[in-house]
């Protein structure tokens, strides 16, 4: 078995250190289509082989099915060698009223979900995460759309999740989310360590963003990009007609500015989704960028997609062309 790791960056202030990509295993909890143990198993023995060390889950995904899988796959490997994060905010609870399936995910829907960020909450959300994970500990835990639910609960998350590194329950307190909105006041009040943020920093927008790398370079703090091909637009060489972005069809001005990028990306060498893994690596407070997989082949894939070079020359090209949301160091 191949023991090389990845080159890993630290999550700022805290001891911790994560391979520059991760492992995000939402498609794990059988995200849009079913996926069997073992594959899921072998896509995750697959990352190990190939260096990765950051692996993320949520109750969220699959009503803890991903959890249990990332769980059962990385008891063979020793603890102290990977980075594992998970969240809170959405407590599992009996289901009264179940349909068959649980939206999304297909899985059976005996449970739902129960927002709550309460001390109470996170402390019932965490131990039901570590006995799904079969572990004693998460390296990072988020709070979780915290946005979703009501303008406080970040805040509300943030003082248990403090509570809890302090007393070295966990190593990180976070917030995973897919609204810059906050992020920027929660670093200045040492609110949170470290900010997985979905979709906002990427090839296609940075809104926000500007803000919030100010705070995080100013604040000692860091982030997890996540969501960096925008729902599948931009993770072909070509965006595809029907490709989406944010979840659903992509605008006419979208898959434009995505052909636009495709053709100066092409004219230096390389491929869409090769450079917009690396766009958000190049600031120094993004500590990792976060690509779902499902499957071997994907981790292979992404994989390949991260280790290839990009030159320096496609940024000063794409920043000519008017195409880079925002000036990067």
């Amino acid at each position: 078995m191949n023991q090389t790791t990845l080159p890993t960056r630290p999550i700022a202030s805290t001891g911790l250190r994560i391979s520059e990509i991760g492992f995000g295993a939402a498609s794990l909890g059988n995200l849009y289509r079913a996926t069997s143990d073992t594959e899921a198993q072998h896509a995750v023995e697959r990352a190990w082989d190939l260096g990765i060390r950051y692996f993320d889950t949520a109750p969220h995904y699959g009503l803890g099915l991903s959890e249990r899988r990332i769980g059962a796959a990385l008891k063979q490997y020793p603890r102290d060698e990977y980075v594992l994060s998970t969240k809170v905010g959405r407590l599992l609870v009996p289901n009264q009223n179940p349909l068959g399936q649980d939206g999304d995910f297909v899985v059976p829907d005996d449970l739902r979900r129960q927002w709550d960020f309460s001390q109470d909450g996170i402390l019932k959300s965490l131990k039901a995460s570590l006995d799904r994970l079969g572990t004693d500990r998460v390296d990072v835990l988020y709070s979780h759309d915290p946005d979703q639910n009501c303008p406080d609960s970040a805040w509300q998350a943030a003082e248990t999740l403090t509570e809890l590194r302090d007393c070295g329950v966990i190593g990180a307190r976070g917030i995973g989310t897919n609204s810059a909105e906050q992020l920027a006041e929660l670093f200045a009040a040492d609110a949170i360590d470290v900010a997985m943020l979905a979709g906002r920093f990427t090839l296609l927008e940075a809104d926000g963003i500007h803000e919030l790398l100010e705070a995080a370079t100013k604040h000692g703090k860091s982030i997890v990009a996540v969501g960096v091909f925008n729902s599948g637009l931009l993770a072909n060489p070509r965006p595809p007609a029907d490709a989406h972005y944010n979840y659903a069809p992509a605008p006419a001005e979208m898959l434009a500015r995505a052909n636009r990028l495709a053709d100066v990306c092409e004219a230096a060498g390389i491929s869409l989704p090769q450079a917009a893994i690396a766009f958000p690596l190049r600031h120094p407070c993004v500590a990792n960028v976060t690509l779902g997989m499902r499957t071997p082949e994907q981790v292979e894939r992404n994989t390949a997609l991260y280790r290839s070079n990009v030159p320096v020359e496609l940024w000063s090209a794409l920043e000519n062309e008017h195409l880079l949301p925002l000036s990067l160091p």
